[in-house]
């Protein structure tokens, strides 16, 4: 499949390259598609204050909505306990400071998955 802006992989590089551009740390996209029924991408990203969460979550709703990608499950107001998970169906989107991410390691979660998009700090 060609990665256009318009494929599920370049739609899901996009959002990775758009949380990165807008200060998400340690971004990592990576393709579980082969391992997983109820999605195909899991982008993970590491905040480092409420305030960040907040607006990266903003942020990141405006560029779907302009993407025509629906928000599943929202909520209407965001967590103060580190994570905010924002489901899109074939995206799910994980924004973790860096204890929750250190401790629930997903990257290594999803290890047989396809890295496609790494932001330059990522390890």
């Amino acid at each position: 499949m060609a990665d256009t802006v318009n494929s599920s992989e370049g739609i899901a590089r996009s959002l990775g390259e758009f949380i990165n551009e807008h200060k998400g740390e340690e971004v990592v996209v990576i393709d579980v598609s082969e391992d997983n029924s109820w999605t195909d991408y899991m982008i993970i990203v590491t905040i480092n204050s409420l305030g960040h969460l907040k607006g990266m979550v903003k942020q990141i709703k405006v560029m779907l909505s302009g993407m025509d990608i629906n928000i599943l499950k929202g909520h209407k107001q965001i967590a103060d306990d580190g994570w905010e998970l924002i489901d899109c169906g074939d995206y799910v989107i994980h924004l973790m400071n860096e204890e929750k991410r250190d401790f629930y390691n997903l990257d290594k979660l999803w290890f047989s998955g396809k890295i496609i998009y790494q932001s330059s700090k990522s390890s």
